[in-house]
């Protein structure tokens, strides 16, 4: 059993797919959660009743951009007088618009690797000032890719922002490690989520080609993700720290 009851947790892009797969299993560990979510208030809304109901947890949600340095400074104050502090903070929000690198705008570019990159660099800082001020050390856990490790047709875009996201929670690992606060990464493969759910329903053309690449022989769910994230917020992670855990049903270990 993971040590993590009762502590409180931030978590961006909750709505939905992994992240509320995340939301889901802390709070079936009993945290106090609060999560973002990007103009989805009704599915937010409706998950924290859920969720309220059935863990008698305490879960809450906040719209905000992570892209907007103002709107995600509001979201990490905001959770602070909610919870009291952050312990364990978990930046999972991200986009990825499949699209061929020739046709990619400056706009959408930009957008990428404000969600993908900026955005969690500002929330994570803020968090970890949040938990250095505190004195109690902390958890920061980052959702890349292994999009970050290989490439993919109309994703260059995407995979540029990951790889530059699992690079930052190296170097942030290194230099936070004095304040007992751990940085790691999950590194997702193709799970099944409102991010690809065209593509992955695509069984004549993109189906066999995704499963030619997993030795498990079968696309991910996000459920299968709440085991490496409950490992990662735990103490007996204490010692894990500037790591990466793979869930990608064998997708990474492919040439």
């Amino acid at each position: 059993m993971f040590e993590i009851k009762g502590e409180r947790v931030l978590v961006t892009g909750g709505s939905r797919g992994i992240g509320l797969s995340y939301v889901e299993a802390l709070a079936g560990q009993g945290c106090t959660v609060v999560f973002s979510h990007y103009k989805d208030t009704d599915k937010a809304t409706a998950e924290c009743e859920r969720l309220n109901a059935a863990s008698k947890a305490e879960i809450h949600h906040i719209e905000s951009d992570i892209a907007d340095p103002v709107q995600t400074e509001a979201l990490v104050k905001e959770a602070v007088r909610i919870m009291g502090g952050i312990d364990i903070m978990i930046s999972n929000g991200g986009i990825c618009k499949f699209t061929e690198f020739l046709d990619i705008s400056i706009d959408s570019w930009k957008r990428h690797m404000d969600v993908n990159m900026n955005g969690p660099f500002m929330v994570t800082q803020l968090a970890a000032k949040q938990m250095i001020k505190q004195g109690n050390g902390g958890r920061i856990i980052f959702t890349t890719s292994v999009g970050a490790y290989r490439s993919n047709a109309g994703q260059t875009h995407y995979c540029a922002s990951k790889a530059g996201l699992s690079l930052l929670s190296m170097g942030m690992a290194i230099e936070l490690g004095e304040y007992n606060i751990t940085v790691n990464s999950i590194a997702p493969g193709w799970i099944h989520t409102d991010i690809n759910d065209k593509e992955s329903r695509d069984l004549e053309s993109v189906t066999p080609w995704i499963e030619s690449k997993l030795a498990v022989g079968r696309l991910g769910k996000p459920k299968d993700l709440e085991s490496a994230v409950l490992f990662l917020a735990s103490k007996q992670a204490e010692y894990t720290t500037g790591s990466t855990i793979f869930v990608d049903g064998g997708w990474n270990a492919q040439l």
